[in-house]
């Protein structure tokens, strides 16, 4: 199996900061990088500042390691007035003596573009 043919938004390693005494790691951390993940496509296309509004669905496939390299592709997959979905599918690779890719994680966010009071706000363009 091989990484998919996109460009990623974010690649980090997971590191045993991040671990439970498994040596897999948090879900909450993967959820907060997936957040990162997402409000980087969602950023660009606002054009400004976007928040979390929230999370449609989060999908934990396989476990994460202390030491996988995690790779995570984000897409928009609709904007609307003020809103923006966000589709994150995060993969990990692993064992490099033995390389292994595998997809661990999907998740479909919202997000909301927002003026500098933090109020939404129109977006310029939609999908």
């Amino acid at each position: 199996m091989r990484l998919p043919d996109k460009k990623p938004v974010l690649i980090v390693p997971a590191m045993v900061a991040d671990s439970n005494p498994n040596r897999t790691m948090f879900g909450g951390w993967l959820m907060g990088q997936v957040d990162i993940a997402g409000s980087i496509p969602a950023i660009q296309h606002a054009r400004g500042l976007v928040v979390t509004a929230g999370v449609k669905s989060m999908n934990f496939i396989a476990p994460l390691f202390v030491s996988d390299l995690v790779t995570f592709y984000a897409e928009i997959s609709h904007a609307g007035r003020s809103s923006i979905t966000v589709d994150v599918d995060v993969w990990v690779q692993r064992d490099f003596n033995d390389p292994v890719v595998a997809n661990v994680a999907n998740a479909q966010l919202v997000f909301v573009a927002v003026n500098e009071q933090g109020k939404p706000r129109v977006l310029i363009r939609h999908i």
